[in-house]
């Protein structure tokens, strides 16, 4: 009987775990699709399939809902950085360094026209009035911030990471590819022919070489 009871309330976390998974998946789809005033409780409600009570039992309010729907952001925004750090790892050659570094450039790069860049976007946007979701972003981003120069640094290797003015090259092609990101709300291309991409490659060699 006891274990039998254990099962079902094991079961009903599950459910109650997967609903969150499901409101938290749709409430970040909604941010992408139709940006921080377009994603409503009603809409995410839809998107995520579940009933109202059910989403007001996890969130009682959007904000609260979309400051959990930060929080979520960032865990993905890290697995992303991480899985990028696999490609690089296992695609680019070791031996040649500044090539190695052409490429972690163009996924750097990719990183900042991808959907959950784009959600991030329009919470940081909202942040800027709402305190609720500023407190709420606020250590979240610097915890994705510190896991994404991490990153960088194992993308980049040893030798070129332990230079001296790597940090200055950091937080350079953070803040430039960043901005550069932001011109795309207005002026739709292809980031992959943007001619930012070859002026921060020849950054790398211009502070790295030597």
């Amino acid at each position: 009987m006891t274990s039998e009871r254990s099962a079902t309330t094991r079961t009903r976390a599950q459910r109650s775990q997967d609903s969150r998974a499901r409101i938290l998946d749709a409430a970040v789809a909604c941010l992408i699709e139709g940006g921080y005033s377009g994603s409503t409780t009603l809409i995410i409600q839809s998107e995520a399939a579940v009933s109202r009570g059910r989403l007001l039992h996890h969130f009682p309010s959007r904000d609260r809902l979309l400051v959990a729907a930060a929080q979520h952001l960032a865990v993905k925004r890290v697995a992303d950085t991480e899985q990028r750090v696999r490609r690089v790892v296992e695609q680019s050659p070791p031996s040649d360094v500044f090539e190695r570094a052409d490429r972690v450039i163009e996924l750097l790069w990719e990183s900042f026209s991808e959907p959950h860049f784009w959600a991030a976007v329009e919470l940081w946007t909202a942040a800027r009035v709402n305190s609720e979701i500023a407190d709420a972003l606020r250590p979240e981003e610097k915890r994705l911030g510190a896991a994404i120069r991490a990153s960088m640094a194992r993308m980049f290797g040893d030798e070129l990471a332990s230079h001296p003015r790597f940090k200055q090259l950091r937080d350079l092609l953070l803040t430039s590819m960043r901005g550069t990101s932001m011109t795309y709300t207005f002026d739709r291309r292809d980031p992959r022919e943007d001619a930012m991409i070859d002026q921060w490659k020849d950054l790398v060699r211009l502070l790295l070489a030597g």
